[in-house]
């Protein structure tokens, strides 16, 4: 089951206050949403998921919320699964992680 689009954008309204460069795409049926360019937030079957860090269970820790795992798709690494209403500690997350994971690096066509 794919992600709706009124949940992605429940998400997006629940963390755009984070910063002003907050943006989403829709990726083989679910989303990604990006903070500054950084990919933030895996949303797959209307749940959210954040990498597993030591940041993001830091985060977790300071809000007392003991996070669960869970697989977004066939194949992927757990991550942690983010309440997206708690938005304090959503926007705090989605911060996080726009501060401390890399910019993709664009692909090269194959024909270039």
């Amino acid at each position: 089951m794919a992600s709706s689009k009124d949940f992605m954008d429940f998400v997006y309204d629940q963390v755009v206050i984070a910063s002003s460069d907050i943006t989403y795409r829709k990726m083989f049926g679910d989303y990604m949403l990006f903070c500054d360019g950084r990919p933030v937030l895996l949303i797959c079957d209307d749940t959210v998921y954040v990498k597993q860090l030591p940041e993001t269970l830091s985060v977790f820790n300071k809000h007392n919320v003991i996070p669960e795992l869970g697989t977004p798709f066939k194949g992927a690494r757990p991550h942690y699964i983010l309440d997206i209403e708690n938005i304090d500690l959503s926007v705090e997350m989605v911060q996080l992680l726009a501060r401390i994971l890399p910019i993709p690096k664009k692909k090269k066509r194959k024909n270039e």
